[in-house]
């Protein structure tokens, strides 16, 4: 489905990728850590900016911290599933997005000029939508793991911070797929509204999730067949590019429930594949704060948005821009010749 090269193939190279994840860089944390208790402030005052500081020095591995290169990618991809009615658009929707990008008409566009971001918008096959799950698988696995490599390409050498996010109409139906095979519950705690569905239409897309996953569950024993059978293009690449900044040292602002829900496809694999990532905002989409507590992520807005398109992670950049400022920028104690907590 995916015109790109052919660098996986096949989730067992995949897995081979999550086994060979870099760690945390422990000199450039405790240097960060050293210095933060340093400057001219109280210790903890500034609160998750301080850790902010310390995690982007962490993965990028180095201390300073610089932010100069931040990215915004979207990937955008279409959905069979759409054919059930699940969402309040029609799946031509996507490539019109799409094309309001491109003219820098949309809410992206104007985050990403406030904050001084690169967007690139990555679209998949859009005439090619996903298999409709509810009936069959949404991807083969070599279409998957292409799509997964198709992400990994949008970390480019010389960024040093990424913010995900999509753009699908029908996604907010396989992010609900996904979460309710990844951890149970029924379908009706992980379906939500999407693009406005409400009353009787909304019990229907309860109801195709639910009996989709119920269809699919004997081959759903591993997270990258969750992937495959419920998720979609998008997602695939989402959690490609979360794999590429990892090993590339680039930390990671992940967008809302969407977003979300395919970098838990990775933690589901390996508890460790999400260290590097920072969920940016808190979606009013109802599954994505269950999400949040079920993968031990707290987010850093919660403004009640739920547009998708790295909207809120591209916001979330602002804020980790002024976490390192500060870190970087502070007076220490001797600098200032300020004296030092009393004994």
């Amino acid at each position: 489905m995916v015109a790109t090269p052919e660098p996986l193939a096949s989730f067992a190279e995949i897995r081979a990728l999550l086994a060979a994840l870099p760690g945390p860089d422990l000199e450039a944390a405790t240097a960060a850590t050293l210095r933060d208790r340093q400057l001219t402030k109280p210790a903890g005052a500034l609160g998750r900016l301080e850790e902010l500081a310390i995690w982007v020095a962490t993965w990028q591995a180095r201390h300073p911290p610089v932010v100069r290169h931040p990215r915004t990618a979207v990937f955008a991809a279409n959905h069979g599933i759409t054919a059930q009615g699940v969402s309040a658009y029609p799946a031509d929707v996507t490539a019109q997005m799409v094309q309001n990008f491109v003219a820098g008409g949309a809410a992206v566009n104007q985050l990403c000029q406030s904050v001084d971001a690169d967007l690139r918008v990555y679209e998949m096959a859009l005439d090619q939508p996903t298999g409709d799950f509810s009936i069959e698988p949404a991807m083969s696995e070599a279409d998957c793991a292409r799509a997964m490599a198709y992400g990994m390409m949008a970390i480019e050498p010389g960024l040093d911070l990424v913010a995900l996010g999509e753009m699908g109409i029908g996604n907010t139906s396989s992010a609900a797929a996904i979460c309710l095979a990844l951890h149970g519950g029924g379908a009706a705690d992980w379906v939500g509204p999407g693009t406005g569905v409400e009353g009787p239409r909304l019990q229907h897309k309860i109801d195709v999730v639910d009996r989709a996953v119920a269809f699919h569950r004997p081959a759903l024993g591993d997270p990258f067949e969750v992937l495959r059978h419920v998720g979609g293009l998008e997602l695939a690449a989402i959690a490609g590019a979360i794999l590429a900044a990892r090993l590339a040292r680039v930390p990671v602002l992940l967008d809302g429930y969407v977003c979300t829900a395919a970098a838990a496809v990775l933690q589901a694999a390996d508890k460790r594949a999400l260290d590097h990532c920072i969920v940016a905002h808190c979606s009013s989409e109802p599954g994505h704060r269950r999400l949040l507590g079920l993968i031990g992520k707290e987010p850093l807005l919660d403004l009640g948005m739920r547009l998708g398109e790295a909207s809120g992670a591209t916001l979330a950049i602002a804020v980790v821009k002024a976490a390192v400022a500060c870190h970087t920028g502070m007076a220490t104690f001797a600098e200032a010749s300020v004296s030092g907590k009393s004994a």
